[in-house]
């Protein structure tokens, strides 16, 4: 099993929920950025999500985007995000990454180079928010068969119909945009959110977590009581962006956790 299901085997057994953080990698520079992601995991972050920066973050709303500009101007790079997390692998050879962003940059590296670095860098999972399933031989396909788990996204519009072509070849888990638009747009709805995740959960085995829109620890609690873990990243991209000590994003980072493992 990969790092990834082996984390939420081990979350189910415990009775307990994913929490999963966000942050771009580089932002605001390469040295802050490894201090704030080595310390996630003490605070209480189960999987990490490492954003890769890139010029045209079309999925991400405001915060994101600035990330990704800062990280770009501090001359951040795929090879510098894969650095990052070979650097962190240093320390801590448990705690699953997500390395979250675009096609562009890995077709540029090339496929068959980009996977066998991420495997050296200790990548377990690829989210890429462009490439749709029809698309699942360009890098789906390729990263499943390198041991790499490939997460899909479920919206609020992907129906019935469209639902099998989504889950097919995805493992890991399935990542749930609880509202429609960009990320940091709205506030996610428990409520709402729901019967989608029981809708999911009728038709893949796989974990369902829940991102976009959540920003407090109330709000994570909410959402981890009705799914398999929660998603967190432009409330704590924010907090990076006003300057905060990494002593401090990682403060806010554990509210956040405890209170999806209170759920």
């Amino acid at each position: 099993m990969t790092r990834i299901e082996n984390r939420f085997a081990e979350l189910k057994a415990a009775g307990r929920k994913a929490f999963i953080s966000y942050v771009m990698a580089g932002d605001p520079n390469f040295e802050a950025s490894l201090e704030i992601v080595k310390g996630l995991p003490a605070a209480g972050v189960d999987i990490i999500e490492l954003g890769l920066p890139f010029t045209d973050p079309m999925a991400d709303g405001p915060a994101i985007q600035l990330a990704a500009n800062r990280a770009l101007e501090a001359g951040m790079t795929l090879t510098r995000t894969l650095e990052l997390a070979t650097a962190f692998r240093q320390t801590d050879n448990t705690t699953p990454i997500v390395l979250m962003g675009y096609y562009n940059p890995i077709y540029s590296m090339g496929v068959a180079t980009f996977l066998e670095a991420a495997q050296k860098a200790g990548i377990d999972g690829l989210i890429v928010v462009d490439l749709p399933p029809e698309e699942d031989d360009e890098l789906c396909e390729p990263a499943n068969a390198a041991g790499l788990n490939f997460i899909r996204l479920a919206t609020p519009t992907t129906d019935d119909k469209r639902l099998p072509a989504v889950l097919s070849n995805t493992s890991g888990f399935v990542y749930y945009v609880s509202i429609t638009g960009i990320t940091g747009a709205a506030e996610a709805s428990a409520a709402a959110v729901a019967p989608e995740v029981a809708r999911l959960k009728s038709a893949t085995d796989l974990p369902i977590c829940v991102g976009f829109g959540i920003k407090t620890p109330e709000g994570v609690r909410d959402i981890a009581a009705i799914a398999d873990g929660a998603v967190v990243g432009s409330a704590i991209v924010s907090r990076i962006a006003e300057g905060s000590s990494a002593e401090d994003v990682l403060a806010f980072v554990k509210t956040l956790a405890d209170g999806t493992h209170g759920a």
